[in-house]
């Protein structure tokens, strides 16, 4: 049943309250008379009882009070009379709906709605009971084939909850307890026709929209009905005494793109009908298919374009009060869109997110890959008991996304084939029926234009085969593989990669006391595998030592301040050559997608942006990474240094193309120029021979003597402006970090959009750095080439009066260029 946003204007009321909430030991209150009456604190709903106690000053996440050793009550008194329907969106997760005393109706699943109605008598009490969760999985349970060490204890295999905070080493260990998704009231009329369900489905052929749908009411009732979108209208036809269908066409109706290839436009639709008018929100209109047999690489299409899918894998807006509205995911999905995301993964350790967020991401052109929320597991799927809930639980999820355009993948959950595979079990026992027979036949009823992969990672003879289905790619990365692993392993599509302990923005660090890279605070901020003799920080400080040919143990007692600098441009730098790597044209690569978009608490988390929603040092590299309009430099060894065009839009690209290489002292040795056109969707490449019309060695690899050149730089620039577009580096021996003299300059400059830099330098700038005192630098970490200046906009300070202050600096620059203090 899709979304009925409103009925004739009216939404669906919350039940406001006031809410409070109890705490007691678990089985002590069989029953809402035996609770106590003092020991309530008011309570937020939607919300958890952690961010509750937060607020009331008795649970902290510096050191988080364990709930689910605890029940949980929650109460409120309900007004009015008469009957109706309460829905409760997300109860986490063994819940008692009590009724004025009376048992109502339970729930056993986190991530299921449930109803209940209710005879309302003016002051009609409902109680909610959390039970100990831990008391639940203490239960003698049937123990898996294999038991993850992702996780514990292992009896979560056969309980519908989120399996974050029992993640050792990923996350805190922080229970989600109580009504965290919404509570609304509707009111039961016995005269009124009441809508009991609506199909509503959308299409793309060709160039027309096709808008089809079926209402079911509960009681008859004769039209005349009609659909309406766009302006245009349909009546619908009547098929049943309650039943109404139709199908409104709308030729030349602008589609549905993701935002890094067109634009994502919505359409209002609504129905009139047995004298009501639903609002059925917007829809879009898009094709989706695959490019290639997914046993090869995922690859999909939008409209018949492909889309190279880049992103990161989703967590909560904020691990304690798991919010679920528009406010908390704006910020948040607004900078996945300003980084060039157009894909998000909802992993299968998190949990399924609310309307705000689909509707946010339908808006922002933003794809959802969808897990279901299954991960690393033996679950008992062939149990008649689970695998009812767990199929009511895609139904659900299924008809509430119904109508959105942006999700485009739905997976049957994470690593759950890749954990039995890799504890030796044979395919029989791990690819499961469940997610490859049930779950396509569970879409195809709903939402046949989604593609469906039985779980992340799959495909290939072992699920995590790197060049079939999807994989799980951390060769670069974890597995401390060379660069040159990003092209050898020949990756299809990476529904995971490149998780390094990102480093934190100076700023953030300070706010969070995490200023010691050597403390033991630090060290618990670090993510790591559970059993493993290693960490992400580990991993890191592996690309510090290869990149810059320094000792990072020495600099994080000597050094702090260094260390942390070399470790944000390791990090930024490995996630820019990976991605250049993975975009070339005759890559195989189709999408990746970063693992973790945020941070879930203070420190050098896997995220590319940190606990506070602040921008990493990485979530700018891999802004860089993900333009549309890009060009790229590959060391293709003894075939020269090839320069690559990428051009997503759907516009001629008409640019003019530098290639420069220059000497120690920045010095052009030798460089070329042309104007070139790439196509819509288009790519193009040449090699360094090519564009410089002779042989010069610009990557090093003839060695005829001593290299002429320390650095190779490629600019494009639009053809009538002379704007650059964008530009990439080369270092035929490495990047040098060692500081010396740049001449580097940062001038403040403003007009009508607010502040801005303007930064120079004379020599080459490696990961030039601003830190400013108001508003966010529009790129941050990037390289200058000799002689360059560059304008930086500082986002967020139109309405600033006073001019913002701070300084901007080099890895290789002795000295930091000051702005803003009245010099």
């Amino acid at each position: 049943m899709a979304r009925i946003l409103a009925v004739d204007g009216v939404p669906a009321l919350n039940v406001e309250g006031p809410w409070h909430l109890a705490v007691s030991s678990p089985g002590a209150c069989a029953t809402p008379h035996d609770l106590p009456g003092e020991g309530w604190i008011p309570a937020r709903v939607p919300g958890t009882a952690a961010a509750s106690l937060r607020e009331a000053g008795l649970w902290s996440e510096a050191a988080p009070t364990p709930l689910h050793e605890s029940d949980i009550w929650y109460r409120a008194t309900l007004s009015g009379t008469g009957r109706e329907r309460l829905r409760f969106e997300g109860l986490a997760t063994i819940a008692e709906i009590w009724i004025d005393g009376v048992l109502a109706g339970t729930s056993r699943s986190m991530f299921l709605a449930r109803e209940v109605e209710a005879d309302l008598s003016h002051a009609t009490e409902i109680a909610l009971c959390f039970r100990s969760l831990s008391a639940e999985l203490a239960r003698p349970h049937k123990r898996g084939r294999w038991r993850p060490l992702l996780a514990t204890p292992g009896s979560l295999r056969h309980v519908r909850t989120s399996l974050l905070g029992f993640m050792p080493g990923w996350c805190p260990s922080i229970d989600n307890v109580g009504p965290y998704r919404p509570v609304t009231r509707k009111v039961l009329r016995g005269d009124d026709v009441d809508i009991a369900s609506v199909d509503l489905r959308t299409a793309l052929d060709g160039g027309t929209g096709r808008l089809t749908v079926r209402i079911e009411l509960d009681g008859v009732a004769e039209g005349p009905a009609f659909l309406i979108c766009d302006g245009r209208e349909v009546a619908l036809r009547q098929v049943a005494p309650g039943g109404f269908e139709g199908e409104l066409l709308l030729p030349d109706i602008p589609p549905w793109w993701p935002h890094t290839h067109g634009e994502p436009r919505l359409h209002a639709v609504e129905v009139l009908v047995a004298d009501r008018h639903l609002d059925l929100g917007r829809v879009g209109f898009r094709t989706l298919t695959l490019t290639r047999p997914f046993e090869e690489g995922l690859s999909l299409a939008i409209n018949g374009v492909p889309i190279f899918c880049r992103g990161a894998c989703w967590t909560p807006p904020d691990l304690v009060g798991l919010p679920g509205d528009r406010d908390s995911y704006r910020p948040l999905l607004e900078l996945a869109r300003d980084a060039g995301m157009n894909v998000l993964r909802v992993p299968g350790i998190t949990l399924y997110e609310t309307s705000a967020f689909h509707d946010l991401c339908d808006e922002l052109g933003i794809l959802v890959w969808q897990d279901l929320m299954l991960a690393n597991f033996d679950y008992p799927t062939d149990d008649p008991g689970f695998r009812a809930t767990l199929v009511e639980e895609i139904t659900q999820f299924l008809d509430r996304t119904q109508t959105s355009p942006s999700l485009c993948v739905l997976s049957g959950g994470s690593e759950g084939w890749q954990q039995a595979a890799m504890l030796g079990f044979q395919r029989g026992i791990w690819a499961g029926s469940f997610v490859a027979d049930v779950l396509p036949d569970l879409v195809a009823r709903t939402r046949p234009d989604l593609v469906v992969v039985p779980n992340s990672p799959s495909g290939g003879d072992l699920p995590f085969s790197t060049r079939a289905g999807v994989t799980h790619y951390y060769g670069v990365g974890a597995y401390r593989r060379p660069f040159e692993d990003a092209r050898r392993a020949e990756v299809g599509f990476a529904s995971e990669c490149l998780a390094f302990a990102n480093v934190p923005e100076a700023a953030t660090l300070a706010e969070c006391g995490l200023t010691d890279p050597a403390s033991p605070r630090w060290a618990t901020g670090i993510p790591r595998d559970r059993g493993a003799d290693w960490d992400f920080e580990g991993v890191r400080d592996h690309y510090v030592a290869l990149l810059y040919g320094v000792d990072p143990q020495r600099l994080r007692g000597g050094n702090p301040e260094r260390y942390l600098a070399l470790g944000r441009a390791a990090s930024d730098a490995c996630m820019e050559a990976v991605f250049a790597e993975w975009r070339r044209a005759r890559s195989p690569n189709a999408g990746g997608l970063v693992w973790f978009f945020r941070d879930l608490a203070p420190g050098a988390g896997w995220g590319v942006v940190d606990c506070l929603g602040r921008p990493k040092s990485a979530w700018y590299a891999l802004k860089r990474a993900f333009r549309p309009v890009q060009a790229t430099l590959s060391d293709e060894g003894l075939n020269g240094l090839h320069v690559h065009v990428q051009n997503e839009t759907a516009r001629r690209l008409d640019a003019t193309l530098r290639l420069a290489f220059t000497d120690a002292g920045g010095r052009v040795v030798i460089g070329a120029e042309r104007v070139i056109e790439v196509g819509p969707r288009g790519s193009a490449s040449w090699s360094s021979a090519e564009l410089l019309g002779r042989f010069f060695d610009a990557t090093h690899a003839y060695r005829f003597g001593p290299p002429a050149h320390v650095l190779g730089h490629a600019s494009l620039t639009h053809a009538g402006t002379g704007a650059v577009i964008d530009e990439a580096f080369h270092y035929p021996q490495g990047p040098d970090p060692e500081p010396r003299e740049l001449g580097l300059t940062a001038e403040l400059t403003r007009d009508g959009t607010g502040w801005a830099l303007r930064i120079a330098t004379a020599r080459h700038a490696l990961s030039v750095r601003i830190e400013t005192s108001a508003g966010r630098p529009s790129d941050n970490g990037f390289s200058l080439a000799p002689g360059a200046t560059r304008i930086v906009p500082l986002l967020g300070t139109a309405a600033t009066g006073d001019a913002p202050t701070g300084h901007v600096g080099a890895l290789n620059g002795i000295a930091i260029a000051r702005f803003g203090h009245g010099d």
